[in-house]
């Protein structure tokens, strides 16, 4: 780049070669996020007014056996539906004062500011999105699902009204007030864990709780059993096995809580448009300063909430 080159056009091009390092840091350094990312579990869409998911609702029951010339059931089956989810929104600024752009001007020195003012941001949209990604907020287009309101039993998600009879398909496993860890931990573990499988088939890959349960777990293993992903390792998080499970823990995990997540019937839905896209600099009318937005537009969605489980609370 020139020597002369203004803060605006070292600004610009600096922010647009950040966003790719700015998203993987964000993302790839919450456990829940990492996993998903390992899976290839991120989708990009190109718009419309809602996320919208096909689902398979019910086994298609022309299935069956035939014998020579008997007729084969051909009734017309309807076993797809869809789930419908609002776009979440999350947005960073980052601002420079004029004080600031003169007191760095040079090349280097904008970059080096920049630089640390983005990893303020991103550290701050990685906080507030895992808070989100632990609560109980659905259907709001400025929060992610939460995992409590996803894995639950009685909530609508996706449109779909869990405590409706029909729509039993549509509800997680759920062990409420599992109580203590040291005598009814480790058999609630893998109740749960057994009634989110697919008879052993599809199972459970992303366990996650507080650092206590963590802790509990950890304590209940013998040395032998202490079995760690060395990829997951790799990406900086401590975990453990349960079975074919990474059990890993989070400090904005609700007390008492531990979710078992198949991230295979997960997905995160991501706007090609606003993947921790930056916007350029505008110095508004009344201040001497500029100001650039980090933004996303995405949400978590779930398609098989059978496959998942969520165990509430477990005690000491």
């Amino acid at each position: 780049m020139p020597g002369n080159a203004s803060f605006d056009q070292i600004a610009s091009t600096s922010l647009k070669k950040y966003r790719k390092t700015l998203s993987d840091n964000v993302f790839k350094r919450m456990a829940f996020f990492y996993k998903m990312m390992e899976n290839g579990r991120k989708e990009l869409e190109s718009g419309g007014e809602k996320i919208v998911e096909p689902l398979t609702i019910s086994a298609n029951s022309t299935a069956g056996g035939y014998s020579g010339y008997q007729t084969i059931d051909v009734t017309p089956q309807e076993e797809i539906s869809a789930a419908e989810y609002v776009w979440a929104q999350y947005a960073s600024s980052i601002a420079i004062s004029g004080r600031q752009e003169r007191q760095n001007a040079g090349e280097t020195q904008i970059i080096k500011l920049l630089e640390a003012k983005a990893q303020i941001a991103e550290k701050s949209l990685r906080r507030e999105m895992d808070i989100d990604l632990f609560g109980s907020t659905l259907n709001a287009e400025n929060k992610l699902n939460g995992l409590q309101s996803l894995i639950d039993t009685t909530s609508t998600v996706g449109g779909i009204n869990r405590s409706s009879g029909d729509n039993a398909f549509w509800q997680a496993n759920v062990s409420a007030s599992v109580g203590s860890f040291a005598t009814l931990g480790l058999n609630a573990m893998r109740t749960a864990y057994n009634n989110a499988s697919d008879e052993g088939q599809d199972t459970p890959n992303f366990g996650v709780t507080t650092q206590s349960i963590f802790e509990f777990y950890e304590k209940s293993l013998q040395s032998q059993q202490r079995f760690q992903d060395n990829k997951v390792a790799d990406g900086g998080f401590m975990t453990l096995k349960f079975k074919n499970m990474d059990l890993f823990w989070d400090s904005n995990v609700a007390s008492g809580e531990m979710y078992m997540l198949n991230t295979d019937w997960l997905k995160l839905k991501v706007h090609k448009d606003a993947d921790m896209e930056t916007t350029e600099f505008v110095k508004p009318a009344n201040q001497d300063a500029k100001v650039a937005q980090i933004l996303w537009m995405g949400n978590l969605v779930i398609l098989q909430p059978r496959r998942q489980a969520k165990l509430t609370g477990i005690t000491a």
